[in-house]
């Protein structure tokens, strides 16, 4: 690891690169240009920037600037129509490819220049590196609860309708896919699951309400986390955890309003490995209703949050392998993404045994 002055130094080299020569053809990317971007509503000065470049005496951006300077030069659009911020979650996969690219450059030096080898991007769970397929497996809704486009004799049959959890399903799917473009990737309800799909990397997506093949396999994997029915929910099966004094329960909250509107659910995001073949991986993103299903997948594909939870499981879980309840939140129906590093998001975590 270079000297703290040394790295401080290569920073700033690399910044004033950035600006100058990243995009030969652009003119009029001056410090003042790049100050009023990087500073969003209250905009730097250009002498700020100007520092950070400086070849002499350079001092350290802090490291949000550092971050947002790898998101302005990761996309061409950056310039268009005038400089700007384009947002992480419109990437394109070569635009977030370039991203995670040089924030892991520009981190690396920031970390040194602060005299810590402070790790950038270091994992990326749904990225595999092996050649083995990755099957998505969903539950099937029973038939009372299909729409009527989800039955083959309907003029406009669409099969994806018979699917449990179908938002998670296609936000994790399309994620996977771009994370691994040459791999075989596909998604299968539970009940047309076969042997063969069951020895590659597995992302299980819902519960065992619905689906046997999940039970099966979450009983293969002995969870520390057991759900089940409980008769504070109508609808969904509650999280339980065993404690020292008996049994801890994990419910959703609704805000009693006429009618009770959820405002909190539980979601469960685990990684160990395959039961059935432990060369590969089997991933539960799980809830006791459809948005802490979504809220557990969205954690780690939210372009906002998922490398910040990415660190946050590398920190915890250094062999990979865990088990974490979280907090997923309702506004106006609609999930947020679950941030771990945030106080009380977390709410039990396995291998500690200790809740969170």
């Amino acid at each position: 690891m270079p000297s703290p002055a040394t790295a401080l130094l290569e920073l700033a080299l690399e910044l004033r690169q950035l600006r100058v020569n990243h995009w030969p053809d652009a003119r009029g990317l001056t410090q003042a240009a790049l100050a009023q971007v990087l500073g969003g509503e209250d905009p730097l000065s250009p002498a700020t920037v100007a520092s950070w470049e400086n070849r002499s005496a350079p001092k350290l951006p802090p490291r949000e600037r550092v971050l947002a300077y790898a998101q302005f030069f990761a996309t061409r659009r950056s310039l268009e129509p005038v400089p700007n911020l384009i947002p992480l979650d419109s990437f394109t996969s070569e635009e977030d490819t370039e991203y995670r690219k040089l924030r892991e450059k520009l981190l690396r030096l920031h970390g040194a220049a602060r005299g810590t080898d402070e790790p950038s991007v270091v994992r990326r769970s749904w990225q595999f590196t092996d050649s083995g397929p990755i099957t998505l497996i969903c539950a099937r809704l029973p038939e009372e609860e299909r729409p009527a486009l989800a039955f083959p004799d309907a003029p406009n049959y669409t099969q994806l309708l018979s699917f449990g959890d179908l938002d998670a399903m296609v936000e994790l799917f399309g994620h996977v896919r771009a994370e691994n473009p040459e791999t075989q990737v596909e998604f299968k309800p539970a009940p047309e699951v076969r042997p063969d799909d069951l020895s590659g990397h597995i992302a299980i997506i819902g519960g065992i309400g619905w689906s046997r093949v999940t039970a099966r396999l979450l009983s293969l994997a002995r969870l520390p986390v057991e759900q089940r029915e409980d008769p504070a929910v109508e609808f969904g099966e509650i999280f339980i955890t065993r404690t020292a004094d008996g049994e801890r329960k994990y419910l959703p909250t609704r805000q009693m309003t006429d009618p009770p509107e959820l405002i909190e659910d539980v979601g469960l995001l685990a990684r160990m490995p395959n039961p059935l073949n432990s060369s590969r991986t089997l991933t539960v993103c799980n809830g006791v209703h459809s948005r802490g299903v979504y809220g557990a997948v969205r954690s780690l594909t939210d372009a906002q949050l998922r490398d910040s939870n990415e660190q946050y499981i590398a920190d915890k879980f250094p062999d990979q392998e865990f088990c974490i309840l979280m907090r997923v939140q309702i506004i106006e129906g609609s999930a947020l993404t679950p941030d771990f590093k945030s106080p009380g998001t977390v709410l039990y975590q396995w291998p500690t045994g200790a809740d969170a």
